[in-house]
């Protein structure tokens, strides 16, 4: 595979991270992370600062070419004074930037859409099936579809979440849940 069939996003990622990462079917020996959708897609791991997504042609865009972003080329969303948002949408999967003040709250939601968060920076608290889970740097959550659940910034937070499919309701801007002013962790 060539460097041109890579989609570059930057970000640092643990040894234990890449262990998680297990459960959508890392290969070490290719570096290539299978990550089950309609289309074959790979997360490949070349080194700890970089993520490449690589994909079939039209699983990148719907141009049937790949695209190659930079988070400081796209906008931040605000969403609320204590959350911003950035995305990036494939076929079949979306990945999203979430930027959390502390105290921010995404409050108590859900939807079709398969989960995984990865926590580059700060930690987050999720309410999840009744039983409180914290999340911090270099750790993972898988959130199954149709699974109620809210967050609480503990700490200033860089959130990566990938959607499988892409967060219909995130494109169309009817996300009126987190754009919300945020409560204060102390009160939920």
């Amino acid at each position: 595979m060539h460097n041109s069939e890579f989609q570059r996003i930057n970000l640092s990622l643990s040894s234990a991270a890449r262990g998680l990462l297990g459960d959508i079917r890392f290969h070490w020996k290719t570096n290539a992370c299978l990550i089950p959708s309609r289309t074959e897609t790979r997360l490949s791991l070349k080194s700890v600062k970089e993520i490449y997504l690589i994909g079939v042609e039209e699983n990148l865009s719907e141009t049937g070419k790949p695209t190659f972003t930079r988070w400081q080329d796209i906008e931040v969303e605000k969403m609320s004074s204590h959350i911003g948002r950035q995305f990036l949408v494939g076929t079949n999967m979306m990945l999203a930037r979430v930027l959390l003040k502390k105290d921010a709250h995404v409050p108590l939601h859900s939807h079709l859409n398969e989960q995984i968060a990865y926590i580059l920076e700060g930690s987050l608290k999720f309410l999840i099936d009744g039983k409180e889970i914290i999340v911090r740097a270099g750790e993972v959550l898988c959130i199954p579809p149709h699974m109620p659940h809210e967050a609480f910034a503990l700490e200033d937070t860089i959130d990566l979440d990938i959607f499988n499919p892409p967060r219909q309701d995130w494109l169309d801007r009817d996300d009126a849940y987190l754009r919300a002013e945020a409560r204060s962790s102390a009160e939920g």
